[in-house]
């Protein structure tokens, strides 16, 4: 009998549309933290500081773009930026974009109320109940852009796994093939060297079909993230990625590591003013590059427990910070970035209430990219298949909430109102019947039965649950489909490429 229900209960699942998840829409005004004036202050202290202290620059190319701007240079490689060349960055870099992906129904806008929650990115570590934590590989980095592809509330691929059992001078390759062939959505390239990088675009434009530089660069349709090394420095291989993206028109996401306590000032209003200036500095030399260049202001302020050293996330000051972000973001015109992150070692109730706490305070904020939205456990050294899940549920619930609330006739219900009477039941109602099976969200892993029948299918924990699901998914896979002449055409690429030796990172 519990056996059938759970069948039964699938099949409804199944059932149940999720398009609805893509290209999500923030039906609610972003929350205010600051005053405008405030906002204003940071701004401007950010400008001046930049002006009269600077940002250290490692890359000398980089250096280079700015000084031919006018910024001064001197010889211990910091670089202090005009105001006025910083406000020019700031007309010409664009409020709104598109990323396109190789599946033109997973193309997106990015801006305004647009909305992308993406997956776990970059952990060295994979965990799940059966297998426990251990060193990522290439198989486990399969399984996850899997994952990604099969939820439709994942907008875009991301890094989800470093695949440590591939050397790294063809790891960019064959992480890049994955990606291409494995989803059909808007694909992330890492920006660990300008050979890989050049590797990487080329893997695309063969996905996307085209022949030329210039084709490809008339759109948006891969996209990098920039950690600036805070405090107030841009190494060498961040540099190149901000160059070579901008100049060929990739998203490029700004985001400083600014951990209130260790990489930034202890207080919430410095590690903010650091997170803001680090941000413009990224920005303004990707215009120098190519105006019009698309980016997005990366904010992952949070910080760190102070008896121990290490990050915290899903914190009262990460969902201060993000709010707050988000109103730096707006006031300079740009698209924001956020996290959904937890410093749980676990799929336990911490994961969830902390990863709800970083993924809510963005959504409220106005993030329109929200990075780590599902899988990030142990302060994103590890990469969970159960969280992954339990994730996936919280994404879908908050995409459900993003759906709009028809107000009509038929949704009003008065004749089953009337019908109904005073003191009766809405369960046999013809309106009910109609639309039982698709009226609320249906779960993915969590559990709605009483405690009896919990009992009866064994007094299973929701991690529990999950690892079914993941495996059910990942067995019930199917591939986006693809030219097989692509196909070939990537792995022959690869093969050559791999043969030539690759690409080690700068």
């Amino acid at each position: 009998m519990a056996r059938r229900r759970r069948e039964r209960s699938a099949r409804q699942r199944a059932e149940i549309s999720t398009a609805h998840h893509r290209r999500l829409r923030n039906p609610f005004d972003p929350l205010r933290l600051l005053s405008e004036d405030q906002v204003t202050h940071i701004h401007q202290s950010a400008v001046r500081f930049l002006a009269d202290e600077g940002i250290k620059v490692l890359f000398d190319q980089a250096r280079d773009i700015f000084a031919a701007s006018g910024a001064v240079v001197d010889d211990e490689w910091m670089v202090r930026i005009d105001p006025d060349v910083i406000a020019a960055a700031l007309e010409t870099a664009p409020s709104h974009f598109s990323l396109q992906a190789p599946n033109p129904d997973r193309s997106f806008e990015v801006g305004g109320d647009s909305l992308a929650l993406l997956p776990v990115g970059g952990p060295p570590f994979v965990s799940d109940r059966e297998n426990g934590r251990r060193p990522g590989t290439m198989a486990d980095q399969e399984n996850f852009l899997r994952l990604t592809q099969s939820y439709d509330v994942m907008a875009a691929a991301a890094p989800c796994v470093e695949p440590g059992d591939v050397a790294l001078n063809v790891r960019h390759l064959e992480s890049g093939l994955r990606t291409l062939t494995l989803t059909d959505k808007p694909p992330f390239l890492y920006s660990r060297g300008r050979d890989r990088v050049r590797d990487g675009f080329d893997l695309v434009k063969i996905r996307y079909g085209i022949d030329s530089d210039e084709e490809f660069a008339t759109e948006s349709r891969c996209w990098t993230n920039i950690n600036v090394n805070s405090p107030r420095q841009l190494d060498i291989p961040m540099s190149m990625g901000i160059i070579d993206f901008a100049r060929m028109g990739q998203a490029n996401i700004m985001t400083p590591f600014t951990l209130a306590g260790a990489m930034a000032p202890v207080t919430l209003a410095g590690a903010l003013v650091l997170q803001h200036m680090e941000v413009l500095a990224a920005v303004t030399l990707a215009q120098l590059v190519r105006p019009g260049a698309p980016v997005l202001y990366g904010a992952f302020t949070s910080n760190v427990d102070m008896k121990s050293g290490s990050p915290a996330f899903g914190t009262p000051e990460a969902m201060k910070g993000a709010i707050a972000s988000g109103q730096l973001a707006r006031h300079v015109g740009l698209p924001m970035r956020s996290s959904g992150s937890s410093a749980s070692n676990s799929v336990d109730a911490q994961g969830g209430y902390e990863t709800m706490m970083n993924t809510y305070g963005a959504f409220l904020g106005g993030a329109n990219w929200i990075m780590h939205a599902a899988g990030w456990q142990e302060g994103g050294l590890t990469a969970s298949y159960e969280k992954f899940v339990v994730d996936i549920e919280m994404c879908q619930m908050l995409a459900e909430v993003c759906a709009p609330l028809t107000v009509d006739d038929d949704e009003l219900a008065l004749d089953a109102i009337l019908d109904v009477g005073p003191g009766g039941h809405f369960f046999g109602t013809q309106h009910t019947l109609d639309r039982f099976e698709t009226a609320f969200y249906q779960p993915v892993v969590f559990g709605r039965t009483n405690f009896e029948q919990w009992t009866d299918e064994g007094s299973r924990p929701v991690d529990e649950r999950a690892t079914d699901v993941w495996q059910k998914v990942i067995a019930e896979y199917q591939a986006p489909a693809l030219d097989e002449g692509i196909r070939e055409a990537m792995y022959d690429f690869v093969a050559r490429r791999t043969a030539a030796g690759g690409a080690a990172p700068d």
